[in-house]
């Protein structure tokens, strides 16, 4: 959420922000100086009542004190009473209209962030590696999971319908494999704390990450409950410190965890339909920073390096990308996106989103730190980014390592983890 006061002293630059998202700044500010004008003034109307009615109780204890009579004064001092109870009242609607409105709004787009429309405006920062070469035409990972008896789609879309998959064998123990590589990278290496959070989170949390109210539609809420399951580790993980005031010495807090995600990719049908690219449930380990405000944007690099580094490690060719303004997220300040190479599909696809919050999630999460030396605190900044996505890595490792019999080689970095140098065709 954006800081109340910064909209409206900077609305001008708040609509030019919002239009460089490619967004109707009169549909999301539409009313905003009415409705602030109003909660100001009842504001402003409650505090004068309050004044004046202490003024006129004290004028009321004094005629008390001398017998004269205060009866007309005492009924004034109720009338104020009551209008400034009813200001009261008022503004305080107007301020829960007003956060409603707050909650609406994204982030606003860092300086650095190139302006565009689309994903087509994202401009290329880097790139690591080179793609395989093959003397055969590679195929995508839905045929080679199918092929080697490890992936099964059809059995999944019995058990669970559309966007489900069912891992078999060695293609489960990749899974696995890969989720203990990365995390034992990112905390042995990287610095990071492993987290276990829960798989299902209240209202608050979903608020305090930005899901709520705008994205409901994107996640599964259990029936009955005050409990969404998780779209990704980035809210739990984000939400330990909700409602919390760190030290600033403490900062940056690095924190990483793996779990399953669900969404209902409400709004992707007819994309990605083949394979497991876009699935309602799919595991990820997710990597998140609370960072000095001063310090945030040197964080999101590392970060992001951070993430890069677990496809070196597997030797995965990839480029990293920076959005644009028409493709950021709802709460980014900035983002890099990095892409995997998918040789049987002839495309980068991307594998991690990481993202600079900037205040936006710890503001909504009232998430503090305290500078040293100072009473004042202030919101800290929160940074995430996948490290990695595992079903996508899985599947870049299917078409990348994929040999002429059908095989595929296991990189060297998660041999110790498979126990096998390679994947050939299971026994069904």
């Amino acid at each position: 959420m954006l800081d109340l006061n910064y909209v409206r002293d900077h609305l001008l630059q708040v609509e030019e922000k919002l239009r460089q998202r490619g967004l109707n700044p009169e549909e999301l500010l539409g009313g905003f100086r009415d409705l602030d004008a109003r909660r100001r003034q009842a504001i402003t109307a409650a505090e004068t009542l309050k004044a004046e009615r202490n003024k006129k109780s004290e004028e009321v204890g004094r005629r008390k004190r001398t017998g004269e009579d205060a009866t007309a004064l005492m009924e004034e001092t109720k009338s104020l009473r009551e209008e400034g109870e009813r200001q009261e009242r008022v503004a305080a609607q107007l301020e829960e209209e007003m956060r409603g409105v707050m909650s609406q709004i994204p982030n606003l787009p860092h300086a650095s962030v190139p302006v565009g429309r689309s994903e087509h405006d994202n401009v290329e920062v880097r790139r690591w590696g080179a793609p395989p070469q093959f003397n055969f035409q590679p195929k995508p990972h839905w045929e080679l999971g199918e092929q080697l008896g490890v992936l099964d789609l059809e059995r999944a879309t019995k058990l669970s319908g559309a966007r489900f998959a069912v891992y078999w064998d060695l293609g489960a123990k990749l899974e696995r494999a890969l989720a203990n590589f990365m995390l034992d990278l990112h905390t042995g290496q990287h610095g990071y704390t492993e987290v276990l959070p829960p798989y299902a989170v209240n209202s608050s949390s979903m608020y305090g990450t930005g899901q709520l109210p705008k994205f409901a539609g994107d996640s599964f809420k259990l029936q009955e409950h005050d409990l969404w399951l998780i779209p990704t580790a980035e809210v739990p993980l984000t939400n330990l410190y909700r409602d919390e005031t760190l030290e600033e010495d403490q900062l940056p807090i690095s924190v990483t965890g793996y779990t399953p995600c669900f969404r209902s990719e409400a709004g992707s049908y007819g994309k990605d339909v083949r394979g497991i690219i876009r699935q309602h449930q799919f595991q990820k380990v997710e990597l998140v920073k609370f960072s000095h405000p001063d310090r945030s944007y040197d964080d999101h690099e590392k970060l992001t390096r951070d993430a890069e580094v677990v496809l070196q490690r597997l030797g995965l060719h990839y480029r990293v990308v920076t959005l644009s303004t028409g493709d950021m997220g709802f709460g980014s300040a900035k983002t890099y996106d990095i892409e995997v190479w998918l040789p049987g599909q002839n495309l980068f696809r991307e594998i991690s989103s990481c993202s600079n919050f900037e205040a936006f999630q710890s503001r909504r999460a009232n998430i503090r730190f305290r500078p040293a030396g100072k009473k004042r605190t202030e919101f800290v900044h929160t940074i995430n980014g996948s490290g990695l996505a595992v079903g996508r890595t899985w599947l870049a490792i299917l078409e990348n390592y994929q040999q002429p019999d059908g095989s595929v080689v296991i990189p060297e970095v998660l041999r110790p983890y498979m126990g096998v140098e390679k994947i050939v065709a299971r026994k069904k």
